[in-house]
């Protein structure tokens, strides 16, 4: 009989956090989702709910919203990390960042946990530009952004899921660190392009310099702490060369390549999830 494992799964109502806890739940495993609607919640913004979603857990999945490069993600970590201890958490999953110093900070406290832990560090999500910030601009039919013709080798988070099950479910991948990207790099000029083709709609492009992008999140009333992420994605990661490096990683922990960004179009196309906006 294949034995069962009591998992929290931080953020998993999120991207990746979802998709982890539905695949382990269909495989049989106990889990638990950390997030602030679920009970008991789990509130990154309130360290005293911490103890009571670890109880019990064997193992925990953990993504920390919005991103590890943000100020207060190390010090969140570190007492996540005290207190999983104390709940004789054994594993830990980390999804981290490719090409975040700062996310590396906080790898380096879970690997120094004395706990089993993988680390799994993600490109930029092909999901972006169909649940995230990208999706109003394309349905819009105007997308505008800055680093234009930055390559980046965008990863499917069906591929992110898969593997941080993987490594949750098998020792194998106890202390290894790996680098989730997908086949082919892209430019954001490229993906709009190729977007625009799949749904067969005309969506412009248009190069725009970082400053101009943020002057205009701060007139739309975005909220500073996002513009401070948008600022470092767009200067730190996006202007980092490592970030067009291309990994065998998913196909390694998998034994399958990883989904191709034109696979994703289909996907998100015939889902219909870019259809365009209609307006009375």
């Amino acid at each position: 009989m294949k034995e069962q494992s009591n998992i929290l799964v931080i953020g998993g109502t999120g991207k990746t956090g979802r998709k982890v806890a539905n695949k382990l739940t269909k495989a049989g495993h106990n889990v638990r989702i950390g997030s602030r609607s679920t009970s008991p919640s789990f509130d990154w913004d309130d360290s005293e709910t911490w103890g009571h979603a670890l109880r019990g857990m064997d193992k925990v999945y953990i993504t920390f919203q919005p991103d590890l490069a943000v100020p207060g993600a190390l010090a969140a970590i570190e007492e996540l990390t005290k207190q999983a201890k104390r709940a004789d958490v054994k594993k830990l999953v980390l999804l981290s960042g490719k090409g975040e110093p700062e996310a590396e900070l906080c790898e380096q406290v879970v690997i120094h946990s004395g706990l089993a832990y993988t680390i799994v560090r993600a490109s930029w999500f092909n999901q972006n530009f169909s649940e995230s910030f990208f999706l109003e601009p394309i349905l819009e039919g105007f997308v505008a952004l800055p680093q234009a013709d930055v390559k980046v080798p965008y990863v499917d988070t069906d591929d992110i899921a898969d593997v941080a099950v993987e490594a949750l479910l098998h020792n194998k991948h106890d202390g290894k660190i790996y680098q989730l990207t997908g086949p082919r790099t892209l430019t954001f000029r490229e993906v709009i392009q190729e977007i625009a083709e799949a749904t067969q709609r005309d969506i412009a492009f248009t190069p725009i310099a970082l400053s101009a992008y943020i002057h205009v999140m701060k007139e739309q009333g975005v909220p500073a702490d996002f513009i401070w992420l948008i600022e470092y994605l767009f200067t730190e990661v996006l202007g980092n060369p490592n970030t067009a490096e291309i990994t065998n990683d998913i196909e390694q922990v998998l034994g399958r390549p990883p989904k191709d960004f034109s696979e994703y179009i289909k996907e998100t196309t015939t889902a219909g999830i870019w259809n365009p906006l209609v307006t009375n």
